[in-house]
């Protein structure tokens, strides 16, 4: 079993957004379980959000699930989006904190020892890619998107989308439903939790090429859905009376 830094939390739900991640996923769930296991939390839990995958990832999950108890499926019918999984993650977790890690292996479950300090006095822990192993194209586009919320929201984080984030599960639970089904869910869920006076904390994550399958967020249809939703999440908020944060 994989050694690690005593965690301060008695329990952790960590969940994986995953849509066609069959390739990536029997590595990651191996590894985030040896993981989690040496952590010396009392009860921990590895969850896939198989997100309508047309390939053998249910299958994967289920047969991992077999054998380690702590490993479990929720499944879409459907692809329903980035946003649909990651609200289906939280419904889903039983612990004291949620962690969410993209299904694609791009990052180290390991990492996690790093949000051990922040969570002592936050409620939110924002992992933030230290150098990302992505084409510049796709690159460019996180940029820019990121840029289009700062301006439209302002909300100011350094990896808005990073997949690497830490939540205590009654804050982000007290959010109730989240509306956004796409690429603004992140941003979302941040502007819901900073007007909610949740307190949040930035740490460097390491980032890794992909291990399989391949990335959606650069296709037209997904882009012009993200930006319909960054226009409706910017209306819905102003209908609750929300301002603009920094």
């Amino acid at each position: 079993m994989l050694t690690l830094m005593k965690s301060p939390w008695k329990s952790l739900s960590v969940f994986f957004p995953a849509y066609n991640e069959a390739e990536a996923l029997p590595g990651l769930l191996e590894h985030s379980s040896e993981v989690l296991g040496g952590l010396g939390l009392e009860d921990y839990e590895l969850i896939v959000v198989d997100d309508g995958s047309s390939d053998d990832t249910a299958k994967i999950v289920e047969t991992c699930a077999a054998k380690d108890s702590h490993i479990r499926l929720v499944r879409h019918p459907k692809n329903m989006g980035y946003g649909a999984a990651l609200s289906t993650g939280f419904a889903a977790a039983k612990y004291e904190w949620v962690a969410y890690n993209d299904g694609d292996g791009q990052f180290d479950l390991a990492d996690i020892v790093r949000f051990y300090e922040p969570s002592q006095r936050a409620d939110v822990v924002l992992g933030y890619r230290r150098q990302r192993q992505d084409h510049f194209g796709r690159k460019f586009n996180a940029w820019l998107w990121g840029q289009m919320v700062r301006v439209i929201l302002g909300l100011r984080v350094r990896d808005l989308d990073c997949g690497f984030k830490l939540f205590r599960t009654v804050r982000v639970r007290s959010l109730g439903s989240l509306g956004a089904r796409g690429a603004v869910i992140s941003a979302e869920l941040l502007m819901k939790l900073k007007m909610a006076g949740c307190v949040w904390e930035e740490v460097e994550v390491e980032h890794y090429p992909r291990k399989g399958g391949a990335p959606s967020g650069a296709n037209a249809g997904v882009i012009m859905r993200a930006v319909r939703e960054l226009v409706w999440l910017r209306r819905n908020l102003r209908r609750a009376g929300l301002k603009r944060v920094s």
